[in-house]
């Protein structure tokens, strides 16, 4: 799928540790990755990014200066940094500390230790997200697909479009909750809605409850973004009609996978 092949990576590794340092690049010339940078500190990082723009930061989670969602943070706010992928290597189980991450627009998060599979699989997404490619559908032009994102996190709707506007998609529309899409809901149609779960005032159990039983636009598409791991949650979100769950972070391969299913589908 992917033009970009790891050799052609440009990669910051931002790890304070020197044996995790080499342990990480050892993993990555494996995987044939050979353009790394590294900095030992969010500031290094900064500092290393600010002379050459990498295609990817792969950074772990803490540092005597701060933290890796300090520094996803200033690349974020930064319009001409915000596009870097970034990729999280932490041991960290918390649940809590590592949402922050994937509703940032993260493309992966690796535990440590990781396996090749992990890296893998990683460096693909970084690969996909850099590489546009249109997918090809024999129902619609998706061009035409009119697509509304709801996310109450403005990172996550951003990394959201990217990964569809690469895919071709080019008509989105964004709802900061599922209270502001039923609005929209009812004023426009819609081919395909993208949205999140947890979200404020209605959720996107709601929301998916509302499409089916009370929209005019009942039978449209519903692709669910979840962080849950609850097997209760995700069961009582399968039943409110959704057509298919993605996990965050929102991975472009699977992405473009579902979207062809739930396409060709209707």
């Amino acid at each position: 799928m992917s033009e970009l092949s790891p050799s052609d990576l440009s990669i910051l590794l931002v790890e304070p540790s020197d044996t995790q340092r080499k342990i990480i690049i050892k993993h990555l010339k494996e995987e044939e990755v050979r353009n790394i940078e590294e900095a030992g500190s969010v500031n290094q990082a900064l500092v290393q990014i600010a002379k050459h723009k990498p295609d990817l930061v792969v950074s772990a989670l803490h540092f005597a200066d701060g933290t890796a969602l300090d520094l996803l943070t200033r690349l974020k706010k930064s319009p001409e940094l915000a596009d870097i992928a970034f990729m999280l290597v932490s041991s960290e189980t918390r649940k809590a500390q590592l949402e922050q991450f994937k509703q940032s627009g993260v493309i992966a998060i690796l535990p440590k230790p990781f396996s090749r599979i992990h890296l893998g699989k990683a460096l693909n997404a970084a690969m996909d997200l850099l590489t546009p490619t249109e997918l090809q559908l024999s129902l619609y032009d998706i061009t035409d697909v009119r697509v509304l994102i709801v996310d109450d996190s403005k990172l996550a709707r951003n990394h959201i479009r990217r990964v569809l506007s690469n895919l071709g998609i080019q008509q989105m529309q964004e709802a900061e909750d599922g209270q502001q899409a039923i609005a929209m809901l009812q004023q426009q149609m819609f081919d395909l809605v993208v949205t999140d779960y947890n979200m404020p005032e209605v959720n996107g159990q709601e929301l998916t409850e509302f499409i089916r039983g009370t929209s005019t636009q009942s039978h449209i598409p519903v692709l669910m973004v979840t962080s849950e791991a609850n097997e209760t949650h995700l069961s009582n979100i399968a039943q409110s009609g959704v057509n298919a769950m993605c996990d965050k972070p929102f991975e472009p391969e699977t992405v473009r996978a579902l979207l062809f299913q739930l396409l060709e589908q209707h």
